[in-house]
């Protein structure tokens, strides 16, 4: 018992320590300042170039969700996720010891692997696990109290991503974090897969539609930025030159745009597959919801629950009864703890009936053709 007391302790101080770090020593591997950064970028993106042009400037509940984002991401770990969180991996790895004699940790064969396929398997994982987690949130009525929060959302912008509720939290993070620690995970490989997963969120929710060529070249970017300086452990270039880094950079980006970008609004989320998530109507037989995914998209394809009939800029957000959900932090954030009778997931009789699945097919098949 005082192992874990002195974790949960330690854990405290080592966050406090890190938070104060992160906003007092900026440099790029500061979590603090890349959220900041994400943001800026895909705040300019909609002034610049927004994809309903009529929608405010800031939108509705745009402060709500900027205080959102610095609550969930730093206050709540500091206050209570991050000093837990240790205690729980410690407790389940030694209750497997006890249990079996075996360290799965110990026995991990990622830790022979290089470093570009251990952040494809984290980011992977995490999102798969992430995606059931979802889908769970919306199938429990207890939870869906919860995650109203975060569909109460009625004008979409980046932001939104961030408005959601505390215990949120506790369930991503307590079901997530046990298969990643297990698998190896470090802060370090963490860090990168949570960046990127914040930035294509951020895309998701942001009032902005690009092509899958354009997506696909800033992921191709991505990635030949880090070959080029040798941190995914590809050893292509040997002691490049600045034009060799250049010319595989610019060779990525065209592989990206041409070969995976007929493909990416199927495999990854976009904006235009996402607004469909927030849908205040839902077709008859999805009333739990659907386009569950948080960076990928594939998983709702591969399990039936993709769902994109047609252009859906100006489709009503929210949910039956969003008219008299709170709107204010501390209520939204009261919902679910303090209601005695929490409300259906979705009411049988506010679902209508939009085109299905065959015209949802269509409508995907004629998007990758757009994009050929």
């Amino acid at each position: 018992m005082e192992k874990y007391l002195q974790l949960f302790v330690n854990g405290y101080k080592n966050y406090a320590n890190y938070l104060w770090t992160e906003i007092t020593q900026p440099s790029w591997h500061n979590y603090f300042y890349w959220l900041i950064i994400v943001s800026v970028f895909f705040l300019i993106l909609e002034v610049i170039i927004p994809w309903r042009k009529n929608q405010p400037i800031p939108r509705k509940d745009f402060w709500l969700d900027g205080f959102y984002m610095f609550f969930n991401f730093f206050l709540f770990s500091l206050i209570i996720y991050n000093a837990a969180s240790d205690v729980v991996v410690n407790l389940f790895n030694d209750g497997i010891i006890a249990l079996t004699g075996i360290n799965l940790q110990a026995l991990n064969p990622m830790h022979t692997l290089p470093f570009w396929a251990i952040l494809l398997i984290g980011m992977t994982v995490r999102d798969f696990v992430q995606w059931w987690i979802h889908r769970l949130l919306h199938r429990s009525d207890f939870l869906w109290e919860f995650h109203k929060v975060h569909h109460s959302v009625e004008e979409m912008g980046f932001a939104a991503q961030l408005r959601y509720h505390w215990m949120e939290n506790v369930v991503y993070r307590t079901l997530e974090y046990i298969p990643l620690a297990l698998l190896g995970i470090g802060l370090y490989d963490f860090f990168i897969i949570h960046i990127f997963a914040l930035a294509w969120g951020h895309f998701n929710h942001s009032n902005i539609t690009i092509s899958g060529r354009v997506t696909g070249g800033i992921l191709g970017g991505l990635i030949g930025v880090l070959v080029a300086n040798g941190l995914l452990d590809i050893q292509l270039l040997q002691q490049p030159t600045l034009i060799t880094q250049l010319g595989a950079i610019i060779g990525c980006i065209a592989i990206g745009a041409f070969v995976f970008g007929p493909f990416m609004k199927v495999v990854f989320n976009s904006p235009e597959m996402h607004i469909w998530h927030h849908s205040y109507h839902l077709p008859e037989d999805r009333r739990h919801g659907i386009n569950f995914g948080l960076t990928l998209a594939i998983w709702d394809y591969l399990f039936d629950t993709a769902y994109v009939p047609y252009n859906g800029r100006d489709i009503k957000l929210g949910f039956p009864g969003v008219e008299q959900f709170p709107d204010r932090f501390i209520s939204q954030n009261l919902n679910g703890i303090r209601s005695k009778n929490p409300t259906p997931t979705i009411p049988s009789d506010t679902t209508v009936q939009l085109p299905q699945r065959g015209e949802h097919d269509k409508a995907v098949n004629l998007s990758i053709q757009a994009e050929e």
